[in-house]
């Protein structure tokens, strides 16, 4: 597509990325989706062909690339046909790295960063808890320093890769109530003290998501990313990738679900002509369409502002809200578009509409998001 954010260099990717996708896993979707997990090859598969470090420097075995390598990137993995391996993947290079590549120790970024770029670790984000979710500040798990480390006890729900993966980035309580006693840690999955259970969800079937339980478990100090009581900070500093990165996948299941709509009316006769002969739903699609557009270039534009390294969460929330909102309802649109069809588990618009409703809930809620987009319209102009 012709684009004022992507060059021939970013194009070329995309198509790298969709044939991969679309020949490597999309195959195994309905595999992987019974299995309820991701083959580990998969990963190693994606960092042998340089997909799971694009924005991570060379150093670490990244691209160094710049954002709109990502974006292409993110709106191509729906054509896996699994929201969870959008998920998986999206959480593996966007959430549970950056902090680390950001702030981090060297040695940190050795022993985490590289072998996530490699697909030899996965990562995952550790944030929410069963009785905190948006509310980051909140946070109850304790790190309490003992000698040479930190005691960590707590429980965090809701994570994706968090069952199979390999490491934390976890979230913690170092010192008093409130954000300034937040910091983080990064945990290794199989340290004693563990305890990880499978949650059972209504979509994203492949992508393991995990309550985990973490009693007495020791982390040495070493595995501080940044300073202690600095935590807030840096998650509040990652949540616009990670939103960006929501929006990109919603516009990109979108587009994938109009797609394949649009095949489907084209061949279903109905009343002695094809479905998109008529004018209701013609019309339906149109709107569709342009309305996607419209979220399209809300996202690309706060990926530009974030890579101009603009500091307002406004343009990456109404992203977030926008884009996933509007997953959601043409996910809707294209099943009842579909009729009876549509409801049946072996057309592929059933899965994607179970999955698009993921994405109003995960990076934070579409309630949170308007909180956001509400404050800084409403009481940052006083």
């Amino acid at each position: 597509m012709r684009s004022v954010y992507f060059g021939e260099e970013h194009e070329a990717f995309r198509t790298a990325v969709r044939r991969f996708v679309v020949d490597e896993v999309a195959p195994h979707a309905a595999d992987w989706e019974a299995a309820g997990a991701i083959p580990r090859e998969i990963f190693a598969r994606m960092g042998e062909l340089g997909m799971l470090g694009i924005l991570a420097p060379e150093e670490y075995g990244g691209a160094a690339a710049d954002v709109f390598f990502a974006v292409a990137f993110l709106e191509e993995l729906p054509r896996s046909m699994m929201g969870g391996f959008c998920a998986a993947v999206s959480v593996q290079q966007f959430m549970a790295t950056p902090h680390i590549l950001r702030h981090g120790s060297a040695e940190l970024k050795r022993r985490y960063v590289a072998p996530s770029v490699a697909g030899g670790k996965v990562g995952a984000l550790a944030i929410t808890e069963p009785d905190t979710g948006s509310d980051v500040a909140a946070i109850r798990t304790t790190a309490v320093r003992d000698g040479d480390g930190y005691v960590v006890n707590g429980a965090k729900t809701f994570i994706t890769n968090g069952a199979d993966g390999d490491f934390f980035t976890l979230a913690v309580r170092t010192g008093a109530e409130g954000a300034g006693g937040l910091s983080l840690l990064v945990v290794d999955a199989d340290a004693p003290g563990i305890t990880r259970r499978r949650l059972d969800k209504l979509g994203w079937h492949a992508s393991d998501t995990a309550e985990v339980a973490f009693e007495d478990v020791r982390v040495p100090a070493s595995r501080l990313i940044g300073e202690e009581n600095r935590g807030f900070a840096i998650i509040m500093e990652s949540f616009r990738l990670e939103r960006i990165a929501a929006a990109a996948i919603a516009c990109g299941s979108a587009a994938l679900v109009l797609e394949q709509t649009l095949t489907y009316m084209g061949s279903r006769q109905v009343f002695g002509r094809a479905l998109n002969r008529f004018q209701a739903l013609r019309h339906r699609l149109a709107d569709l369409d342009a309305e996607l557009e419209g979220a399209r270039q809300l996202t690309h534009h706060a990926a530009w502002l974030l890579q101009q390294e603009d500091p307002s969460p406004r343009e990456a929330a109404m992203a977030k809200l926008v884009s996933t909102e509007l997953g959601k309802r043409v996910a809707d649109e294209c099943l009842q578009l579909h009729g009876g069809y549509g409801f049946m588990e072996e057309y592929p618009v059933a899965r994607q509409y179970r999955d698009a409703r993921a994405a109003t809930l995960a990076a934070g809620t579409s309630e949170v998001m308007r909180e956001i987009i509400a404050r800084i319209l409403i009481d940052e102009r006083r």
